[in-house]
Parts: C-alpha cells; sequence; structure tokens
C-alpha cells in the first residue's frame, strides 16, 4: 500500500498502526495539502457483503460525530476490493504508549483524560453509537494534550459471520465487560465498564484481570473481583477509587446509568470535600439463574385419617414425626450434592462456550522467501494468515520484488489470523555522490576509490581559482547527487591559484591612488609596506617605486605590496628662481615665446610659452643639485633665442649671473664663467656647461649679434603666470 494513491487524492505514506479488523496508514491529501489517517480493512473482511453495508452504515454514523474529542471522519471510500475510511491525523502517542512509558499516571493527568474519553463517549451515546472497543490503543493523545477517541462504529459493524470465521469475540478481551464476554448484547454501560478499566490501568500501571489465555481472562471478568485500585496504589484518592469500583461492577444495573453521570463524577472527584469520601458499598445479591433452597410442600391430610382414637392419632403422630426427622437427615447431604454437581454442569458449560468463542485453529507458517511478493501474499492467505507491514529494500542476490525475509519462519505454528510481515527486494537505489570540494584532489580521489569507483574514470581539470593550488573548487556529479561508482565517470575541477595579470604603473601615483589600485587589483599592502626616500623627480607623496611587482610585469592576486612614497627633495637640493628676459622681434609686433628648461628632476621639461610685444622677464623654478645644473633655454617664434646656464656653486653662493638680451654690455656673462670642455656627457646626462656657452656664442652669430631688452623687469615679474597659450 505505500506509495499507492486512492481515490484519486489520498498518497499512502506509512503505516503507523493495525488491529484484528483494519491497518492504519498515515497519508496525505492532495487535494487539500494536509495529513490524515487511512483505516483499510483487512481482506479476509471483503468478501462479506453484509459486513461491508454495515461498514459503510456505521462510518458513516461515525462520521456524523462532531466533538473535540473524537477524531473526525471525513470519508468513506471503496476502490476496487479496498474498503477505507479517511479520519483526522493526530500527531502524538496513543494512551497505551504512554502507559507504558509513564504509568502509574499522575491522579489529576489521569482524571483529566477520562473525562475526556467520557465526554465523547457521551457525545457519541446521544447519537446512537456504542465503541465497544474502548482501551488505551484507541485513545489517542494529541501533542497540546488533547484526548481523541477513535474507532468508532467498527466493532459493532461485524457479523455473526465473521465472528465464526475468525473464532474469536470482536474486541480486546483484556477491556471486555462481563455482559460482552458471554457473547450477549451490549449497550453504553459496557463502554463504561471499558472506561473504568482504562483509568484502573493508568493509576496502578497494570491491568486488573490477567491470565495465560483469552479464556481465563474473560471467565475472570465474569466470576472473579479484582485487586482495588488503593491496594496497589495508596496515592489514589477515595473518591478516585469509588469511580472505578462503580463503573466496574459486573451487574450493569449497578454501574453509572450513562456516560454523562461518570463524567459529573469524574468532574468533582478531586474536589477538596470530596477527596477523603466513604468507601461504595455493593449488596452482592443472588443471580436469579443460580440454584436456590425451596422449602418442600407438606401433604394435606384428609378429615377421615384424622378420626379414630387419641391413642392411634398419638402413635400415628409419633410415627409422623420419626420419619419426618429421617427425611431431615437426609434432605441436607441431598441438597448440597445436588447443588454441587448444579454448579460443576453450569462451569462446564460456561468453559465450553467460552472455549467455542475464543478458540482459534493453529496454522503452519509457510516459506514465501524467493517467491514473488504478489505470490507471497497469496501463498499466506491461502493458509489463513495475513500479511502486515510490507518493507521494501535492496537487497544484494535477490531480483526486484523477491521476498528475502518474513517476521515468522517457516514451520512454525501461530493462530489462523496471524499477521507475517514481509521484506521485498527492490532495485539497487543509486549511491550519493559525496561532497568533495574544499579536499585535495588526492584526499577526494581516495574517497571515491574507496567508494567503489574505478581510479581510471576520475578526470582532472585545473581552473584559476581563489582556493588555494591544489584544492577541488567543482565536481560532476555534483554533491549529492544520484550516482552509481560501478559506473559512472567522475571529473574534478582543481584551482590552479589565481589567475596572473599584467601590473600598472603605480609610478608618479599619490599614496592614496596607490592603495586604492592596489585594493581594486585584488592585491594587499603589506603591514610595513609604505616606505619613504628623498627624490628630485618626485614631489612629496608621490609614489617613486613599487615591490614586488614593477609596471607592467606579472602579478598574482592577493600578493602583498610594498610602496615606496617620495618625502620629497634631498636636503643638499637648492631651489632657485631664475629670472629669464624675453623681447620680441620688433617692439609692438607679437613675437611667441617658449621656455624649456633642464634641473635636478630631469631635462626638456617645459616650464611654458607666452605671447608677448615688449621685452619681458619670466621666473623659472628651478631644482639644482651637486651633480646637477641647471640650463633654461627661450626659443621665439619656433627659433632658439637664447640659453641661460646656472651652476649649483653659483646658486648657492649667490653668484649666478644675471642674464642680458643680446647686445648689453653684460651678455658675456651668459657663458664667460663657463669653463670649456663640459660637454653634457650622454651617458650620466649631467651638462656640460662649455658645451651650451658655445652653443649661446653660436646662437648670437646666428642672430648677428642682435637683441632685443635689457636686463629683467622687475615690474612685470607678477605677471610672469599670465599670458599662456
Amino acid at each position: 500500500m505505500i506509495g499507492h494513491e486512492l481515490g484519486g487524492r489520498y498518497q499512502i505514506i506509512e503505516r503507523i498502526g493495525g488491529g484484528g479488523m483494519a491497518l492504519v496508514y498515515k497519508a496525505h491529501d492532495i487535494l487539500l495539502n494536509r495529513n490524515i489517517a487511512i483505516k483499510v480493512l483487512r481482506q479476509q473482511f471483503v468478501n462479506d457483503e453484509e459486513f461491508i453495508r454495515r461498514f459503510r452504515r456505521e462510518a458513516q454514523s461515525a462520521a456524523s460525530l462532531s466533538h473535540p474529542n473524537v477524531v473526525s471522519v471525513y470519508d468513506v471510500g471503496q476502490e476496487d476490493d479496498i474498503h477505507y475510511i479517511v479520519m483526522e491525523y493526530v500527531e502524538g502517542q496513543n494512551l497505551n504508549e504512554i502507559i507504558k512509558e509513564r504509568a502509574p499516571l499522575q491522579v489529576d493527568e489521569a482524571i483529566r483524560i477520562a473525562s475526556q474519553i467520557a465526554d465523547a463517549l457521551d457525545h457519541a451515546h446521544h447519537n446512537q453509537i456504542i465503541h465497544r472497543d474502548i482501551k488505551p490503543h484507541n485513545i489517542l493523545i494529541g501533542r497540546n494534550g488533547r484526548v481523541k477517541v477513535t474507532d468508532f462504529g467498527i466493532a459493532r459493524a461485524v457479523t455473526s459471520t465473521t465472528i465464526t470465521q475468525t473464532g474469536s469475540v470482536v474486541g480486546s478481551v483484556h477491556y471486555f465487560s462481563p455482559e460482552h464476554a458471554k457473547g450477549v448484547a451490549t449497550g453504553e454501560k459496557s463502554d463504561l465498564y471499558s472506561l473504568g478499566i482504562v483509568l484502573y490501568q493508568m493509576l496502578t500501571g497494570r491491568l486488573p484481570f490477567l491470565g495465560e489465555s483469552p479464556i481465563s481472562v474473560a471467565l475472570k471478568h465474569l466470576q472473579e473481583h479484582f485487586e482495588e485500585p488503593r491496594s496497589v496504589n495508596p496515592m489514589i484518592p477515595q473518591s478516585v477509587e469509588n469511580i472505578i469500583l462503580k463503573s466496574m461492577r459486573k451487574n450493569p444495573g449497578e454501574r453509572y446509568q450513562s456516560a454523562k453521570e461518570m463524567l459529573h463524577d469524574l468532574e468533582t472527584c478531586l474536589l477538596p470535600e470530596r477527596r477523603m469520601e466513604s468507601k461504595l458499598s455493593f449488596i452482592d445479591e443472588e443471580d436469579e439463574d443460580s440454584t436456590r433452597i425451596v422449602p418442600a410442600i407438606k401433604p394435606q391430610v384428609s378429615s377421615s385419617a384424622r378420626g379414630g382414637s387419641k391413642l392411634s392419632r398419638d402413635a400415628q403422630g409419633d410415627s409422623e414425626r420419626e420419619e419426618a426427622a429421617s427425611k431431615r437427615i437426609w434432605f441436607k447431604p441431598v441438597l448440597w450434592v445436588s447443588l454441587t454437581v448444579l454448579l460443576l454442569l453450569a462451569m462446564a458449560g460456561v468453559v465450553w462456550y467460552v472455549n467455542k468463542t475464543f478458540t482459534v485453529p493453529d496454522v503452519t507458517v509457510p516459506n514465501v522467501i524467493n517467491l514473488s511478493e504478489e505470490d507471497a501474499v497469496r501463498t499466506l492467505q491461502d493458509k489463513g494468515l495475513e500479511v502486515g507491514d510490507v518493507k521494501r529494500e535492496y537487497k544484494e542476490g535477490f531480483d526486484e520484488g523477491i521476498v528475502y525475509e518474513q517476521s515468522r519462519p517457516d514451520g512454525a505454528q501461530v493462530k489462523e489470523g496471524a499477521v507475517i510481515d514481509l521484506k521485498v527486494s527492490i532495485i539497487k537505489p543509486p549511491e550519493k555522490m559525496p561532497p568533495l570540494i574544499g579536499y585535495t584532489y588526492d584526499d577526494a580521489v581516495a574517497q571515491l576509490v574507496e567508494a567503489g569507483v574505478d581510479e581510471d574514470r576520475i578526470t582532472k581539470s585545473e581552473e584559476f581559482s581563489e582556493m588555494e593550488v591544489g584544492k577541488v573548487i567543482a565536481q560532476d556529479p555534483d554533491a549529492k547527487a544520484d550516482y552509481d561508482p560501478s559506473t559512472d565517470s567522475i571529473v574534478l575541477k582543481v584551482s590552479k591559484g589565481v589567475k596572473e595579470f599584467n601590473m600598472p604603473s603605480l609610478i608618479d601615483k599619490t599614496q592614496e591612488e596607490a592603495e586604492a589600485t592596489i585594493k581594486e587589483l585584488g592585491l594587499k599592502l603589506a603591514k610595513d609596506g609604505i616606505k619613504t626616500e628623498p627624490s628630485f623627480e618626485y614631489e612629496a607623496g608621490k609614489v617613486i617605486g613599487q615591490w614586488p611587482f614593477a609596471p607592467n610585469s606579472l602579478a598574482t592576486p592577493g600578493t602583498e605590496m610594498v610602496l615606496t612614497v617620495s618625502s620629497g627633495y634631498p636636503p643638499e637640493a637648492i631651489k632657485y628662481t631664475f629670472e629669464v628676459p624675453a623681447a620680441p622681434v620688433e617692439e609692438g609686433k607679437n613675437s611667441k615665446i617658449r621656455i624649456v628648461y633642464g634641473d635636478a628632476r630631469g631635462d626638456n621639461k617645459e616650464w611654458g610659452t607666452k605671447t608677448i610685444n615688449t621685452t619681458q622677464t619670466f621666473a623659472v623654478e628651478l631644482v639644482l643639485a651637486p651633480n646637477k645644473n641647471g640650463a633654461v633655454s627661450v626659443i621665439r617664434d619656433g627659433e632658439l633665442f637664447d640659453t641661460y646656464l646656472v651652476s649649483y656653486i653659483d646658486a648657492k653662493q649667490g653668484t649666478v649671473p644675471v642674464p642680458q638680451l643680446p647686445g648689453s654690455s653684460v651678455e658675456e656673462n651668459s657663458y664667460n664663467d663657463w669653463e670649456e670642455g663640459e660637454m653634457e656627457n650622454p651617458d650620466t646626462g649631467w651638462i656640460d656647461n662649455g658645451a651650451v656657452a658655445q652653443a649661446v656664442k653660436d646662437n648670437k652669430s646666428k642672430n648677428n649679434g642682435k637683441g632685443n631688452g635689457k636686463g629683467k623687469d622687475k615690474d612685470k615679474d607678477k605677471d610672469k603666470d599670465k599670458g599662456y597659450k
């Protein structure tokens, strides 16, 4: 039945219980998206038309019950030869499980449970429904503590034919009422007797009547008195014991007259004024069917007989008295013998009746291993046995659908109708792929080989990844996916580290800009990753070096970087402002002046351009070093106009010659102080001032010694930053 769908909407999930007449399954209502319980009739009842008719009628009656302590019946249906009832599914335990775990229960808890059962019975009895099988197995306790009574109306549907077939009285013998055990009609008071036994068991942890066989237990219900609850558990109040004593009277007339009456007693029994009430006493009257002593009827004497002489009458009287005395002597033994014989005959009759009612024939369990499930079920049913739970699991060496285990061994002697559980083999289920991501490749392969995968079917591929080199970063099949280790191929992708990239230049960036770039590239700044050095070429705060990745080299993400930042010019450096004169070709006409300079920061640096029409002087900021002099060139209208040299020593001593325009009296100062032979060395980059002086002379010859303007115009120095184009 597991996995079967009844009525097109009830998906069977698992078996959760069962009894002599039905099996109970947990199922899911696909239409309403809720869990429900389904009671399915055993196969031995499906051919009894009267049973089926009454079953439906009683199931519909049970469905009419609407009470918080009654399991709701939602639906009744039939599919082929499967008859079922759909009921409310209660999450929790049944009372029998609770009694086994925790009995004896606390008095208040037992009374609370019994009160809810009595309330449910009162509702059912008002709807003319007798339960007939009240027992802890049929009492469900939800997780919220709510008591739910189940199995209403099912036992009542059993026919005389069914009783004959099963050879037993329907119900649970330990909870039988005496009238139930006799096989006579039962009513509401029979349910109350069973409830009294349930309360007795909750408070004492034991059943009132036990025996070696159902027959002996039934006879004890009929004949014997049970051990009183307070003698077993002295913690039980007298008021509670009185309820048990009254509900378990063998004479139905001495029990509670209704469930409502018993419920009222249960609701008040724990009140302070009732807890120590007097013990109930009952008058044990003789059974009307028992043998009784009937007084003898004396014979009538005629008047003639009474005649005659007084002597003869006296003699006759003496004779009669002797005869009566003799009869009295023999009457008592005969009476007791007769009573004993009658009692033995009555007991023999009861034993014969109960034995006939409860005796179930023995059946030899057949061997169904290696049979298909269908054949195994048919074989067991032919023997009068029932198939219970069927578990389907893979078993090596058995084909799909073949029985590989049975709960009772073949040849065992069991009662007819006994339940045999089976285990049936299924196709070998696929195994789940283990998670391998994060393992080293060798460890992952070792796991797969241990699981049965041939190493030849394991493929390795490598990819760039942020994960450590050699670790698995992906797998196919994925983790927990189905796979067959004996046939499937496995692909493991392994990290070969982070992908390299071309390192950009950080030189001439500010420290903040360089740090931001490092972060964007996935690199890290080392703990002591900032160093400072003086520099002629770069102003303070600019990066002048990067390590370990130089510009345009291959870099690996995650590597720590060290930056060298300029702290400014070295202490020996001299900052010198050189005033450069410039004149137009002709006064009043525009000429474009371009100034290029070189100093310790480098050669051929552009100062800027300006358009002039009068002679002007421009300030050029130079940085000089002991091994690096300065030079400033003025280019007018695209042609070299003049070049001025600035010596580090002169600048330090304050003896730098003042430049004069060509034609002035001091124009020789622009080159007379330079020594010849100091040409610019292309290997070192140092300026040969003698060569520069020669260049000045050559330039003057080219311009025929002409020049415009003399000296420097200090007033116009304020406008040195104006006029750029």
